[in-house]
C-alpha cells in the first residue's frame, strides 16, 4: 500500500477518534453534572479535573497521529527495485567472449570461472588439477586479455568473470 493512502486512512481514523473523544467526554461531563451536584454541593467536583486530564491525552495522542498522517501524505514514495537473479544469470550468459585464441588449459578455467562467476583460486587448482604456478600463469594470461579479474582476499584468491 502506497504512503499517501496510509497517510488518508490515519487522517480519518484520527478525525473519527477525535469526534468520539469529544461526545465520550461532554456525556462523561453531563453524568458528573447530575451526580456530583448531589454529593458535593454546587461546588466544583473532583471528576471535572478527571474527565479533562483524559481528555487531553486522547487528544494528544490523536495529534500524533495526525502529525505522521500528514508526514506519510506528503513524503515521496521510494521506488522499488527488484532485480531477477534470473534474468542477471542470463544476460551473463549471452555476453559473448571470443575464445578462439585461447589455449586448450584456459578455456578449461575460463568455463570454471564462467559457471561460478566468482571462483576461488585453490577451488580452480583442485578441480583442474593443475599446479599453483601453472594456474597462476593461466589467470594471468587471461586477466590480460580482460576476461577475468583477480582479486585479493585474505591468504588467497578469488577469480571473478570480468562484465
Amino acid at each position: 500500500m502506497e504512503n499517501k493512502n496510509v497517510g488518508y486512512i490515519l487522517l480519518g481514523i484520527s478525525i473519527l477518534v477525535v469526534i468520539l473523544t469529544i461526545m465520550f467526554s461532554n456525556t462523561l461531563k453531563s453524568f458528573v453534572d447530575s451526580s456530583c451536584t448531589l454529593a458535593h454541593g454546587t461546588g466544583s467536583c473532583p471528576m471535572y479535573e478527571t474527565i479533562d486530564q483524559q481528555t487531553y491525552l486522547a487528544l494528544s495522542i490523536v495529534g500524533l497521529l495526525l502529525v505522521v498522517s500528514i508526514v506519510l501524505i506528503f513524503s515521496k514514495t521510494q521506488k522499488e527495485f527488484i532485480i531477477k537473479t534470473k534474468t542477471v544469470h542470463e544476460k551473463l550468459k549471452k555476453k559473448s567472449y571470443n575464445l578462439s585464441d585461447l589455449k586448450s588449459e584456459e578455456k578449461k578455467v575460463f568455463e570454471l570461472v564462467r559457471e561460478n562467476r566468482t571462483i576461488f583460486q585453490a577451488d580452480l587448482i583442485e578441480r583442474t588439477g593443475f599446479g599453483k604456478a601453472k594456474m597462476t600463469r593461466i589467470i594471468d594470461r587471461l586477466e590480460g586479455k580482460g576476461f577475468v579479474e583477480r582479486k585479493r582476499r585474505g591468504m588467497t584468491n578469488v577469480v571473478v568473470l570480468k562484465d
